[in-house]
């Protein structure tokens, strides 16, 4: 029988992950030389391709000839050939048997939903139901922008899942306390939506949903899952009998090259892709443009059909170099997946670690409850999170990118394309988040704050070629720019206020803090000292607290 689609386990043994942390270490000066010198953990937006896939297809191009694959010359059917194994193997490489399934190549995970979307948007209706108009679709409120985006051509027959417990009580038709019917209307088909892992938070989602879809509702609802964010460092198995029925990949978060990305497709649920009415390039067999209107498909197979134009085939040549490269530095998705657990694990712990002299803690760390760190199952190797003062208040998340950078580390912060985790985790409603556009925020320039809530997060992604020493360089950063050991350190670390301006205030309030009677008159004092940096505001003005 073959796998299902599983996730790897997390039993593996710290010494087999050090020495594999070391072996990692080891390559990075000859495979990654830009790295030399700096920390890159943005991995969630791409990884990084090694030296020698880039010398392997250069090499490549230098030494064949290659043409257009839609012509019959040598040239061309060399690369026409050369497409056809590629295809193949990147099958085999998602365990994917190609008797069940296809692939067809696109420009990343996006434009793989863009086609399913459009797909589904242009299949008949299945009955003179006129309420039922287009297609039914749901999709889980962690998902990427690119799957909520699907919801503006279904007609207005779409829902946002809260959690996965709605989920859950939908496809086994447990009662979910919601005014309106979830799911297809009589006639309709349905498409339901989901990320393998957040890109927000990095938690990893049920994968046993598409199975159950199946068994639960029938034929009538499709399975989507968005798999660019997981696949970066976790092994996809997929199987004839519980694969989704349309899988998205960006190859360039797994390899860091090329560009390209795919959309694999059961078999079997292929007939939903093939009513799409748009055609162009090779896709067809024949067309007849004047005196009539008429043009006949590609029958030989789904990705024939599918496929418009000229693939970008010297892509499609750098990803059998990115597949053959990619093993033989780090062996497996399986050891890729257990080492990036080990260093998030040791980054979460350390980062929880994290406390200012007052005891408050330095990073607010944003995951769910049933996600655990160290368990490649519920987790990936991804961290949101905010950075807070002694009193609470936010650091800003745009200051920290800025500073991290300076620093030569490379982190990503903002609202990561991912508007369910931000209302969910930062606790904005849809009428607090209209106002925070009406105020003039924006994905691509965003509002720091809120109301005192933070609309944006930092982000920590790791790759295959992430090492201890990276997490361990990333902590010192933040312990040394955001860790107040006293309040003295706190006060300079203020730049918003000068040296005069901490002199003054040291004066005026060292005799009230030392003679106050209590710790809780102490503490009011220190809370005011703060503020008063913060500022600038003189110490004379404002209130006396009374000892």
């Amino acid at each position: 029988m073959s796998p299902s689609f599983t996730l790897p386990s997390a039993d593996t043994s710290n010494e087999l992950v050090t020495v594999y942390n070391e072996r990692i270490e080891g390559i990075r000066d000859e495979q990654y030389p830009m790295l030399k010198g700096k920390i890159y953990l943005d991995h969630g937006g791409t990884t990084l391709y090694a030296k020698s896939l880039v010398r392997k297809f250069s090499d490549d191009l230098i030494s064949n000839l290659y043409g257009n694959p839609h012509s019959a010359s040598t040239p061309s059917t060399l690369a026409g050939d050369r497409v056809d194994e590629i295809r193949i193997r990147a099958l085999h490489f998602f365990n994917a048997d190609p008797d069940h399934f296809d692939l067809i190549f696109v420009s990343n995970a996006t434009a793989a939903i863009k086609l399913v979307a459009e797909s589904f948007r242009d299949y008949p209706l299945l009955s003179e139901n006129k309420r039922s108009k287009g297609f039914w679709y749901g999709y889980h409120r962690d998902a990427h922008t690119s799957l909520v985006g699907v919801r503006e051509i279904t007609h207005g027959s779409h829902w946002c899942f809260r959690d996965d417990e709605e989920v859950n009580q939908w496809i086994h038709r447990s009662k979910n306390g919601a005014k309106v019917k979830i799911g297809p209307l009589k006639g309709q088909i349905g498409l339901f939506a989901f990320p393998g892992q957040s890109n927000m938070t990095g938690r990893r989602l049920p994968m046993t949903w598409p199975s159950e879809l199946r068994s639960k509702k029938g034929a009538k609802i499709y399975t989507l899952l968005d798999a660019a964010a997981l696949a970066t460092t976790c092994p996809i198995n997929l199987s004839n009998e519980e694969a989704p029925d349309f899988t998205c990949i960006s190859f360039y978060k797994i390899f860091g090259f090329p560009n390209i990305g795919a959309l694999i497709v059961r078999k079997e649920a292929g007939h939903m892709l093939q009513r799409r009415k748009y055609f162009g390039g090779g896709t067809v067999d024949m067309i007849i443009s004047l005196g009539a209107t008429w043009h006949a498909k590609k029958e030989s197979s789904l990705h024939d059909r599918l496929e418009d134009g000229t693939l970008p085939f010297h892509s499609i040549f750098a990803l059998g170099h990115a597949l053959d490269v990619h093993q033989q530095l780090f062996e497996s998705m399986s050891r890729i997946s257990a080492h990036t657990a080990y260093l998030a694990k040791q980054l979460f712990d350390g980062m929880s670690a994290l406390t200012h002299y007052n005891g408050l803690p330095v990073c607010r760390i944003y995951r769910d409850p049933e996600a655990i760190y160290g368990n490649p199952k519920t987790q990936g190797a991804t961290i949101a999170f905010n950075i807070l003062k002694p009193d609470g208040a936010l650091v800003k998340f745009n200051e920290i990118e800025k500073s991290a950078n300076d620093n030569g580390i490379y982190i990503r912060a903002g609202g990561l394309c991912n508007p369910g985790g931000i209302a969910t985790f930062l606790q904005f409603d849809a009428s607090r988040l209209k106002a925070a556009f009406a105020a003039g925020h924006r994905c691509s320039q965003p509002l720091v704050t809120i109301d005192g809530r933070p609309i944006g997060v930092v982000r920590v992604s790791l790759g295959a070629m992430s090492t201890l020493s990276d997490i361990n360089t990333l902590l010192t950063f933040l312990r040394k720019n955001y860790v107040a050991e006293s309040l003295s350190s706190e006060l300079q670390s203020s730049s918003k206020s000068s040296i005069n301006d901490l002199v003054i205030i040291h004066e005026k309030t060292t005799h009230a803090i030392s003679t106050a009677k209590t710790g809780k008159v102490r503490k009011q004092w220190i809370n005011y000292l703060i503020s008063l940096v913060r500022t600038k505001k003189d110490v004379d003005n404002h209130p006396r607290v009374s000892p």
